[in-house]
């Protein structure tokens, strides 16, 4: 399903302050340099709706994207970004786990890893924090389009096979390029056919 209209709607430094609207919500989260505004402004087709930045670590807020007037697209900071130091680091931590917890519109979590590393560990403890905490999710893969077919499906591979040596089930996973917009209908489809579902 296409998505036809997204607007920006607003930035909020605490889930406290996010907005009030019965819509559903789905995050979009990642390591700093994952390609995550590339991947929303594709999935949108606007190339400037999500600020992208040569510099990692530019999302320091949560940013609500209203999509066809149905539901929001959520725009969460990344995280493990080693030069926005300690502190600045702990109070993303702290944004970010109480933006999962305590927003009940929240109806999905997209986690977005590169496809062209091995399984990070910060990435594991957050799924692996997701998963304790009972915060639905699903894996997308980014920047498919840098490798070849046969050394990508050797790393997703490898990184299932990291996943389940501590889950029973592998979640929904999907394969990414903000070039190509390989994924798009996929991605869509599935956020339409749980919206479906509401």
């Amino acid at each position: 399903m296409p998505i036809h209209h997204a607007t920006f709607v607003v930035s909020s430094p605490d889930v406290t302050m996010c907005p009030s609207s019965p819509l559903p919500e789905y995050a979009f989260i990642g390591r700093s340099n994952v390609g995550k505004s590339s991947l929303i402004n594709m999935l949108c087709r606007q190339p400037h709706l999500a600020k992208t930045s040569q510099k990692p670590g530019k999302t320091l807020l949560i940013n609500h994207f209203l999509i066809d007037g149905k539901w929001h697209l959520v725009d969460l900071p990344g995280y493990g970004f080693a030069q926005t130091g300690q502190k600045q680091r702990e109070k993303l931590r702290w944004m970010i786990e109480r933006y999962c917890l305590a927003r009940q519109e929240l109806v999905s979590m997209f986690v977005l890893l590169d496809c062209r590393h091995e399984a990070q560990a910060i990435d594991l403890e957050f799924m692996e924090w997701l998963g304790e905490n009972e915060v639905p999710f699903a894996i997308v893969f980014t920047k498919i389009d840098k490798l070849g077919k046969g050394r990508l499906q050797e790393n997703i591979n490898a990184y299932k096979q990291k996943l389940l040596e501590t889950w029973e089930e592998l979640p929904p996973i999907f394969l990414t390029s903000a070039e190509t917009g390989e994924g798009r209908d996929e991605l869509t489809q599935y956020i339409e056919d749980i919206n479906a579902t509401l």
